[in-house]
């Protein structure tokens, strides 16, 4: 099984077990990547459905961030006595493909340790309750019931105070008369 992947404006033709040099990417050495799948050929199956795509998955584990190759920029023009040396080292990474999978959920490494902090985090007792202080579910539907009786009791009183207010005469008109 091989797949070609995309990642840094280029194609790259993997298979698993291979080492490829990308682009940096915001990742550190150890951190496992997923990268986009373009196309996915499987023994006498070939992928090319965007649909089925977006289900196959391309894991890779950073192997080394490095610095590549010297690359020489020549610029010149003749009869005018121009000449500009310069270069270049592009940031790269090594990835080693880890594994190439046609219907696999895409999980990468930092989203399995964050769903590991959250499940520790819920597990773990933030303050136990006294036993007094907890009720039993029969007393919980009672004194809902009976603030759901207080809030009806109250809402009329309050329109009815209000309903006055509007309608009473301002102050300078009932000290005038």
């Amino acid at each position: 099984m091989y797949a070609i992947i995309a990642t840094g404006g280029k194609q790259y033709k993997v298979a698993e077990g291979d080492i490829i040099d990308v682009e940096l990417l915001p990742a550190e050495v150890g951190d496992t990547l997923d990268f986009d799948i373009i196309f996915l050929a499987d023994g006498d199956k070939i992928i090319t459905d965007a649909d089925k795509l977006s289900k196959a998955s391309c894991a890779g584990e950073v192997i080394e961030q490095f610095k590549g190759d010297k690359q020489l920029v020549f610029k010149f023009k003749k009869r005018k006595r121009y000449k500009v040396l310069r270069g270049h080292r592009q940031n790269l990474m090594k990835v080693k493909i880890t594994s190439i999978a046609a219907t696999a959920a895409r999980a990468t490494k930092a989203v399995a340790e964050k769903t590991a902090t959250e499940d520790a985090a819920e597990k773990t007792p933030t303050t136990k309750k006294a036993p007094a202080a907890r009720k039993t579910a029969t007393a919980a539907v009672q004194d809902k019931s009976a603030s759901e009786e207080t809030a009806v009791k109250a809402t009329p009183a309050k329109t009815a105070k209000s309903s006055a207010k509007k309608t009473a005469a301002p102050a300078d008109e009932v000290s005038a008369e």
